[in-house]
Formats: structure tokens, sequence, C-alpha cells
């Protein structure tokens, strides 16, 4: 059964501006390292961040929460499988809360923007 549906588009600038104004503060405050070291390997990091960023923000909406819970953004990690595509690993209390949850992500960009949708399902 669909639990929550969860949505975010952002502009891959205002990541840009926020890595170049705060640096590894802000992105080791928002992303697992593996997240950063996957995202920084890339041509364009910003847009891989950027993606992750929004990825992140569709779960708390998905969830329903937003981020009033007690949960952190790195206990939301957005990986690949063998083939590439995006999955969403969870960890800490969001982990614990969600047990018994599925979530599908679907990421998409533009040259200025990226989106995710995540659809959360429970048993």
């Amino acid at each position: 059964m669909i639990k929550g549906i969860g949505i975010d588009i952002l502009e891959i600038q205002r990541i840009q501006k926020s890595v170049a104004t705060f640096g590894n503060d802000f992105l080791e405050k928002i992303f697992t390292s593996a997240e950063i070291r996957y995202c920084t390997a890339k041509h364009n990091a910003a847009q891989h961040f950027a993606a992750r960023f929004a990825a992140k923000e569709a779960v708390s909406k998905a969830f329903a929460t937003g981020w009033r819970g007690n949960f952190s953004w790195k206990d939301i990690e957005v990986t690949n499988d063998e083939l590439g595509k995006p999955y969403i690993a969870l960890s800490g209390k969001l982990k614990e809360t969600l047990a018994h949850a599925s979530i599908f992500v679907s990421l998409s960009h533009s040259e200025s923007h990226v989106v995710a949708m995540v659809v959360l399902e429970e048993d």
C-alpha cells in the first residue's frame, strides 16, 4: 500500500552556490562520505549533489514529516545499484521508523534543474 509520495525540484545553481559559500562544511552536513566520493568523481559534481539533495527532500515529503522528525540528512543515502539505478539506503532512527517500508526513487535532470520523485510503500 502506498503510504506517501514526495517530489522535489531544485536548481543546480543553488547547490553550486552553497558549495562555493560553505565548502566541505555544507557537503559533510548533508551528504554521506560515499555520496561525496561518488559525486566528486563525476564530471558535473553539482548536478549529482543536487539530485541527491532533491531525493533526500522527496523522501522527507513522502514520509510526511519533512525534517520535523529527529532525523539527519545523512540518515538518507542515495546510492546506485550495479546498473546505475538509484536507490535509497536508510540509517539511524529513520531506518527503524521505516523498517517495513519500500522506497522507490526516480531522478532526472536538465541543464539547470534536477527533479526527484519518491514513493513510500508499506506492507
